[in-house]
């Protein structure tokens, strides 16, 4: 484990906030090139070895989706031609990308999340947030609940991790970028000027490949140059994102840790970003079957129903777009698909990229097993719960949907690691 601890004092009140350790109640866990190593916690004889995951390993134009420490060593990066990664690591074992596996263990990693405190908010598929206010008489102090937490997954799970600790989520998440893999970092807000703004500009959170060229032709190189450039300069420029981003850039960020299911709110739903951007509506629809089929799984589990089917659509600018639908009470994979499909085809043009997308269903309320006017919907109910008990007993391989078979054979989308 890497334990690193920074200080130092500059003028606080040019942060707007403090940092005295007692605020130091935000932890962010990032798992560690997720995909691989999902792969090789799967498989002991992988550890330790090279692991490419690739688009598509058996043609020249694939990429590479994600690659272990192993791979990393000798200069694989991702989003890299499978060409040229074989050219840079001779004895790497590539793999196809399998979605399952990764889903299933991002579920066990965060209900392990779940047992030091109950406020976690899910980021991605390898990311989450944790406010562990009050947790100390239970589990220490927040660097002890992190210690507790990177031990607990790598012992249970097999998959290494890093943890950044601060003060608020922004800066919690940068500081779980500062030591990788296995790395615990606490940053606090004062050391913002000398840990953070020599970093450049695009490592920040919200700035996109799109984002920093734009920046860079302004001449802002680094996070510090974004965050001694006047506000009002950047929101003429950008709106309000431009002034998010100069929060950011300055450690501020006043969002609370969400777990996303507050009283009042009924709702169940996935969302995904992808390694890669997708510009066609065949990949877009492959990756919303198979949310769709994760969330009405989910949601018959619990024995709910929902009518608000919602589309979360978020571009590589970092511009997020929802769009919900009401239909008839439903719970099965095929109404929910069909809902966020629709969505999707009236809201996107087909050709900006998408990096991530989401599915959710809401207005939930117990199964009251309502008596179909159509005999068709009765079928795909008890179809979609037929489906559900072979998946529970074999497996989440044992049977998919013809769309997801694209998925799994063409192997045109991947997910981020």
């Amino acid at each position: 484990m890497i334990f690193n601890r920074i200080r130092f004092k500059i003028d606080t009140e040019q942060m707007f906030v403090k940092g005295e350790s007692g605020m130091l109640n935000i932890i962010h866990v990032d798992m560690n090139a997720f995909y691989a190593s999902c792969h090789q916690a799967k498989d002991p004889s992988l550890k330790g070895k090279p692991v490419i995951v690739a688009g598509d390993p058996k043609k020249r134009n694939g990429i590479v989706l994600t690659a272990s420490y192993e791979a990393r060593a000798y200069g694989v990066k991702t989003a890299m031609p499978n060409f040229q990664a074989k050219k840079l690591c001779k004895n790497a074992v590539f793999l196809k990308p399998d979605y399952i596996l990764y889903v299933k263990m991002s579920e066990r990693v965060m209900d392990i999340l779940r047992r030091f405190t109950p406020i976690v908010e899910v980021f991605s598929i390898d990311e989450a947030w944790l406010d562990v206010s009050g947790c100390e008489r239970l589990f220490g102090e927040p660097i002890e609940i992190a210690e507790k937490i990177q031990k607990v997954i790598k012992e249970e799970l097999g998959l290494p991790c890093s943890i950044g600790i601060s003060c608020n989520k922004i800066l919690a998440k940068m500081a779980s970028d500062l030591k990788k893999p296995m790395g615990i970092t606490v940053l606090y807000p004062e050391e913002v000027p000398e840990v953070i703004w020599p970093l450049p500009v695009e490592e920040l959170y919200g700035v996109g490949k799109r984002m920093a060229d734009k920046l860079n032709s302004m001449n802002i190189k680094t996070i510090g140059d974004l965050a001694n450039i006047p506000v009002e300069f950047l929101e003429a420029a950008f709106g309000v994102i431009g002034r998010q981003l100069y929060l950011w850039a300055n450690g501020i960020d006043e969002s609370p840790v969400d777990p996303g299911f507050t009283k009042g709110e009924k709702s169940m739903g996935h969302s995904i970003t992808l390694p890669k951007d997708i510009t066609t509506f065949e990949e877009a629809r492959a990756v919303l079957l198979s949310l769709s089929e994760q969330v009405g799984r989910r949601v018959r589990k619990k024995n709910f129903v929902g009518r608000v089917v919602t589309l979360t659509m978020r571009d590589d600018s970092f511009l997020t777009k929802t769009r919900s639908a009401t239909i008839p009470y439903t719970n099965t994979t095929e109404d929910i698909y069909k809902t966020a499909k629709k969505l999707l085809e009236s809201n996107w043009d087909g050709k900006t990229p998408l990096r991530l997308l989401g599915v959710s269903l809401s207005g939930l309320t117990r199964d009251f097993e309502q008596i179909s006017l159509f005999p068709h919907d009765e079928k795909l109910r008890k179809l979609n719960k037929v489906i559900d008990k072979i998946k529970d007993r074999f497996g989440e391989n044992a049977v998919y949907r013809a769309g997801q078979k694209f998925e799994r054979d063409e192997v045109k989308i991947g997910f981020r690691s």
